[in-house]
């Protein structure tokens, strides 16, 4: 859940590079430390290409971001990230 006192800058829910054929992954993030996705403090929102998603997941390994939504896209749709169900009990 977004912190509610940080807006979300970084792209719009519509914008063009949601749209692009490499993009695959909306994630939004808090960057803890300054680094090259954003500045310390930041609530972002980025579509990312499979490279991206991988220094962007590289860069919470390091603690620099914490993802906090993610989404995979799919010919410019959201196909948010949904938690397993439990079967059976």
């Amino acid at each position: 859940m977004k912190p509610v006192h940080l807006p979300i800058t970084g792209h719009d829910l519509l914008a063009v590079e949601r749209y692009h054929d490499d993009t695959r992954h909306m994630i939004e993030f808090l960057v803890f430390t300054d680094c090259p996705l954003g500045a310390a403090g930041q609530y972002i929102r980025r579509f990312l290409t499979e490279a991206d998603y991988a220094a962007a997941l590289e860069a919470q390994r390091r603690g620099c971001i914490s993802i906090r939504r993610h989404g995979h896209i799919i010919e410019g749709h959201i196909l948010p990230d949904k938690p397993k169900k439990r079967r059976g009990k």
